[in-house]
């Protein structure tokens, strides 16, 4: 692992007012090789009323435009690993009782210096000590991501999670898939489209999915990001039985939630 590394190729977008999660977000998905900008990623994001991003909507989103989500392990070690690679590095931070909750992108680093590079609100680079971002990063719990090409392993991925990573990201393309072949049934009476399941799902996947459901069903009075969570671990669920459908139908409620909970502004998870 060299001693420093600033990668100079990746693009920057500075960060509107609140804005960071798109802004952060654009950065590692152009770097990636898609092409994007913060105000796309605006709608699928941000969520106005609380003035911010949830964290799985940045991993969702990814997904979306067919890139792998890896959310890395709670490790300096491994966010160092992925900037050495090549690979820019979204981080949360807290950076205090005003500036509250945002997102970051890490783009160098110099152990010489103790000095990490960040993309950093309009700032294109922001040198921040080793031991101040530690304290900032700490307490998101160490929250970071990249976003990488179906291709390509993180240089940090753990096997298993990485896995599981794909695995999501193929699910997210066949849901998506789904929802575009999927004819939207009216009101009246009509025949159900049938979609191709898998043979023999296991008795696991088929409780799990019964759960959820019963959990989607638990919280339908009233749209929130936690339902939407639940509605994103549904269609998962539906997905790898090979119900592509359902999916498809699910992952629209759960497009229909995002927007009533815009509204409202009813998110409570860490945003910025």
């Amino acid at each position: 692992m060299p001693g420093a590394r600033e990668l100079t190729e990746v693009p920057f977008f500075p960060q509107s007012d609140y804005q960071c999660g798109p802004a952060a977000l654009a950065t590692v998905m152009v770097a990636a090789g898609v092409k994007i900008t913060p105000d796309e990623l605006v709608p699928e994001v941000y969520l106005p009323e609380r003035k911010g991003s949830l964290q799985v909507e940045m991993l969702a989103a990814a997904r979306r435009h067919g890139l792998v989500s890896y959310q890395l392990a709670p490790s300096y070690a491994d966010l160092i690993r992925e900037i050495a690679a090549g690979t820019p590095v979204i981080l949360l931070q807290n950076l205090g009782i005003k500036e509250g909750w945002h997102y970051a992108v890490a783009v160098g680093y110099d152990w010489d210096t103790g000095m990490l590079q960040l993309a950093l609100r309009r700032n294109e680079r922001q040198e921040l000590p080793f031991a101040m971002n530690e304290m900032v990063w700490r307490r998101s719990g160490y929250w970071a991501m990249v976003a990488v090409p179906p291709d390509r392993i993180p240089a940090s991925a753990d096997e298993q999670r990485w896995l599981a990573a794909h695995r999501r990201a193929r699910a997210h393309r066949a849901i998506r898939a789904g929802a575009h072949r999927l004819p939207r049934r009216s009101s009246g009476a009509g025949r159900r489209t049938s979609t191709p399941r898998s043979a023999s799902p296991t008795r696991t996947t088929r409780s799990a999915s019964c759960a959820r459901r019963k959990a989607c069903c638990a919280k339908r009075r009233s749209a929130s990001p936690i339902r939407s969570i639940v509605l994103n671990n549904l269609a998962q669920t539906l997905a790898d039985q090979g119900r592509h459908g359902g999916s498809a139908a699910v992952h629209r409620a759960r497009g229909s939630d995002r927007r009533a909970v815009c509204r409202r502004g009813q998110p409570d998870a860490q945003t910025s």
